[in-house]
């Protein structure tokens, strides 16, 4: 009978093991960075048409897990962020960059020797170790799925991956038998697994297909994340005043108070737009926080302080 019960409760503990988030079982330290990390470009490669990837490289790097991104701070001023892409056990940060803008040609600019400031890791976007998974990544949106891919290979899950885009940056570092190229938009989760979670990364266009495909396929969880800021759903215009005395900025029902005062000030800070960095916090004259990417005022008129 103890035999039984031993051996009863080992099978409970693998399952119950294998059933937590891949995050929950690292090693090393998992402490929230709230220091900058000052680090230096290791390696510089270009992995893709218009991508590269950088190793960055510091004593002591605090632990990451599948899904986990950087804030990386460029000498413009700029804030970006990035997905790591490279391997939690890695004694180093890897993230890639397409250039579309200017905060990625500036990474683009870096090169060995040069040092970076970083914060982080953070992870809005965590991959759970349990069950069927199918992963759907569309161009720079490889690269906070390809380690839940390895985490999955390593942890003998039943998996598949579609990719879709042009030049398709790490395309070498997926098991080929297990991928799907460039399928068109309707089967895009065609192999999504039952009962099995769907994980997807990539332009809006291919998340929001993902979103309303899955209304009728046989997985029962979502995971994603997005490349810029979430459409407006039932949104009020309001004005955005800069101080008491400053310019008043019309909000149409469709556009964000940030997309609004980088119209009029560029210089506005922001990096995720979709509200759980913190960049383009904004203070109202009231001594209220607001977090202009994402929230709006159920007034007429919010009135910023100037700075």
């Amino acid at each position: 009978m103890p035999d039984r019960f031993i051996r009863g409760l080992a099978r409970f503990t693998d399952v119950y093991t294998r059933s937590l988030p891949y995050w929950g079982r690292s090693r090393g330290r998992t402490d929230k960075l709230e220091r900058p990390l000052n680090l230096v470009v290791s390696e510089r490669k270009v992995v893709a048409d218009g991508v590269v990837s950088l190793r960055l490289a510091g004593a002591d790097l605090p632990t990451w897990h599948p899904g986990a991104h950087l804030d990386l701070h460029l000498p413009s001023g700029l804030r970006r962020q990035y997905s790591l892409c490279g391997d939690p056990g890695e004694h180093s940060y890897r993230i890639a960059a397409r250039l579309i803008g200017p905060g990625s040609a500036e990474v683009h600019g870096l090169r060995p020797g040069d040092r970076v400031t970083v914060a982080g890791p953070r992870n809005a976007f965590p991959f759970v170790a349990q069950g069927r998974a199918l992963f759907v990544a569309g161009g720079i949106g490889i690269t906070p799925i390809l380690p839940m891919v390895r985490a999955a290979d390593r942890l003998g899950l039943d998996w598949r991956i579609v990719y879709k885009g042009r030049s398709l940056p790490f395309l070498d570092e997926l098991p080929q038998g297990k991928v799907t190229i460039n399928p068109g938009r309707d089967e895009l989760l065609a192999d999504a697994p039952a009962g099995g979670a769907v994980y997807v990364c990539g332009p809006s266009g291919m998340l929001d297909a993902v979103r309303r495909g899955f209304r009728d396929c046989p997985a029962t969880r979502l995971h994603y994340e997005r490349f810029g800021p979430p459409p407006i759903v039932d949104g009020k215009p309001f004005e955005v005043q800069l101080g008491v005395d400053g310019p008043v900025l019309p909000v149409p029902a469709d556009r964000s108070a940030l997309a609004v005062l980088r119209d009029f000030r560029p210089s506005v800070p922001y990096s995720c737009q979709q509200g759980f960095c913190g960049t383009c916090r904004q203070r109202t004259v009231d001594g209220n926080d607001i977090l202009v990417c994402v929230e709006r005022t159920d007034g007429e008129r919010l009135v910023l302080e100037e700075r």
